[in-house]
């Protein structure tokens, strides 16, 4: 039995993490320490003022542990990545965890690409952002692509030039055409300088050869030229007005605030790039009634872990303790170094102010909204732990088959995170060892691949010494949901008894108009109230498990039927398919294509070219 008072008595003064246990062993804090001994014993003294959620959480720890560091930095590191993976009750927790889109301007390319990314790599390549919708960095990457007619596509260039028609882009005068040698690389490289000025926020130079040449169509009477160039004009316009300058340095920062009233939290944060605010964003967190400048602190963490760009600077509204470690961890990840102020003056100070206000009027304008969404979320997770005898439900897979008579049979993942979906973790299985229609042997394969697949990408990186990171399939399921009773449910743990998993499955059950009914678990069909959220939650689940197998099928009986039409060609094998598909886009095009063009794509000669044309022309004489 773990006896806390001789378990105090052997805790090391050395830096590391802490982590607490309740009764049932769920986590419900980590934090880090410079000395273990002394962080961990403050919270078990008589004479402690935790405040009244902490003392709540001490009344609970049954046991404690702890994982030594060499320093107090590593411990930062290791407490970040065990909050993201455990997400402990009496932590303060982002409620949503996001990642931007920033365009990328390939340097690294001799013919560079716009692209649209979430993740910024070390690969010399240029990177503007945080945009904090789609929809706007969508907007931006059109209107530079009118302007600039810079390549979007993957092609292999300069390898590749003339190998393929030019694209659609081309055609629609949004594109050079490098692909052809259409453009030379001095005039496309001018063009690719053009285009970073753009994006630097330098929007005169442009504007002003818009206008010129908007009237100079309007004097030849090509007054559709000239309606096509002021509508780009209203469109630099409206971007550039998004980013006023706020900052006469052209400093890349970032300014954080958070409002808070009980345990609800809300942090702003402003995006300020080149001296120009470019977006801005709040986030709620919940806390455990813990002090401002301990959520800022937390908040800081959690968000700088999640987010690809780093700041020169994050400007803040009042100390945290913890200021110096933190600045020294961003400059680790940043690679330079990075700052942490807290404005006493002038503009900054202002923009600070700013940003609280902002948060403050979020936090009241959202927060019936707020306890209205948790209780879709949070609140029906909870009721589906209680319903079930569980710790814990924050991670749910769902999982469901679908087929025609056994034909093309796939199968779907589903996850949802606190009551939400995740997409980014939803996967697709085409069922390779079952013929026929045989659900329960489809659903013991998909599973087996699916955690065979997350047992190898732990082993892997145990084996090179690596800190657990979330690959495909990594990361386990609190609860498995299946489509179906009994059966399904006992395919499911027939699999995980065979790889030594201990997971609990539930099956999803529905009634005699293909509607939810209840849950199966443990040999029993457990009822659950039609009106309560752990129903809606279910039923949400159950049906985007189904949509999900449902679109895969689709897809997959489309390709084949495209496929099945050239397969009957002699002498057209996967490659040939492949490469006539690639270049024309769709079995109609191939149809109205001559023997020439046939023998132009790349894999083709002659004879093949010959024997598609003479398919498809005598199949339609």
């Amino acid at each position: 039995m773990f006896c806390i008072e001789e378990e105090l008595k052997k805790l090391p003064g050395k830096p590391g993490v802490y982590i607490m246990h309740d009764a049932e062993d769920t986590i419900i804090y980590i934090g880090k320490a410079i000395s273990l001994k002394n962080r961990v014993r403050q919270y078990f003294q008589s004479s402690r003022n935790l405040g009244i959620k902490k003392e709540q959480m001490v009344q609970q720890i049954a046991r404690f542990e702890y994982i030594v560091t060499d320093s107090e930095l590593e411990a930062l590191v290791l407490e970040c990545n065990l909050i993201k993976e455990h997400r402990p009750k009496y932590n303060t927790m982002l409620k949503d965890d996001k990642t931007y889109p920033f365009i990328k301007v390939t340097l690294q390319e001799e013919y560079p690409r716009i692209q649209i990314v979430r993740q910024m790599k070390k690969d010399k390549a240029k990177y503007y952002g945080p945009y904090t919708s789609g929809f706007a960095v969508k907007e931006v990457v059109e209107l530079v692509t009118k302007l600039y007619r810079l390549r979007t596509c993957n092609r292999n260039l300069p390898k590749d030039i003339k190998k393929e028609r030019p694209c659609l882009y081309y055609q629609i005068h949004q594109c050079e055409a490098p692909c052809q040698g259409y453009i030379s690389k001095e005039e496309y490289h001018k063009k690719v300088e053009e285009l970073i000025s753009f994006l630097n926020g330098n929007h005169k130079e442009i504007l002003k050869e818009l206008e010129q040449k908007m009237l100079r169509a309007s004097e030849e009477l090509r007054f559709e030229d000239a309606a096509q160039y002021r509508d780009l004009i209203e469109s630099v316009k409206k971007i550039a007005e998004r980013q006023k300058i706020t900052d006469q340095h052209g400093e890349d920062r970032d300014v954080i605030a958070v409002a808070q009233e009980n345990d609800d939290v809300v942090a702003q944060v402003f995006f300020i790039r080149g001296g120009k605010m470019i977006g801005r964003d709040h986030f709620f967190l919940h806390t455990a009634g813990e002090e401002k400048a301990v959520v800022l602190s937390s908040f800081i963490k959690q968000f700088y872990a999640g987010t690809a760009m780093i700041p020169k600077e994050i400007m803040i509204e009042s100390e945290i303790e913890d200021r110096v470690i933190i600045e020294t961890w961003l400059s680790n990840r940043r690679g330079t170094k990075v700052q942490i102020r807290v404005p006493k003056k002038g503009t900054k100070e202002k923009l600070v102010e700013l940003a609280k206000n902002n948060a403050r009027l979020v936090l009241e304008k959202d927060k019936e909204r707020l306890k209205r969404e948790e209780g879709r979320t949070i609140g029906a997770v909870k009721e589906i732990s209680k319903l079930l005898n569980l710790s814990s439900t924050q991670r749910m897979e769902a999982y469901d088959i679908s087929n025609i008579s056994g034909f093309l049979s796939v199968g779907s993942m589903v996850v949802y995170e606190n009551g939400k979906p995740k997409r980014s973790d939803y996967r697709k299985f085409r069922i390779k060892t079952v013929e026929g229609s045989n659900d329960y042997a489809s659903m013991e394969e998909v599973l087996t691949r699916r955690f065979e697949h997350g047992m190898e990408e732990k082993q892997q990186q145990e084996e090179k010494n690596q800190e657990e990171q979330y690959g495909s399939f990594t990361k386990f399921p609190d609860l498995i949901l299946m489509d179906g009773g009994k059966g399904q449910v006992h395919s499911a743990l027939s699999v995980l008894e065979k790889l030594k998993l201990e997971i609990p499955v539930c099956g999803m059950v529905k009634d005699d108009k293909h509607r939810t009914r209840g849950l199966y678990y443990q040999n029993q069909e457990i009822p659950i109230e039609k009106d309560s959220e752990a129903f809606r939650l279910i039923t949400r689940i159950q049906d985007e498990a189904h949509r999900f197998a449902i679109e895969y099928h689709r897809s997959l009986r489309s390709k084949n039927q495209i496929h099945s039409v050239l397969d009957e060609i002699e002498g057209i094998g996967p490659a040939r398919r492949k490469a006539l598909m690639k270049h024309f886009m769709g079995v109609e095009k191939i149809k109205e294509a001559t023997v020439e063009e046939l023998a132009e794509v790349s894999s083709m000669n002659e004879k093949s070219a010959q024997a598609v044309y003479d398919f498809f022309h005598k199949t339609n004489a």
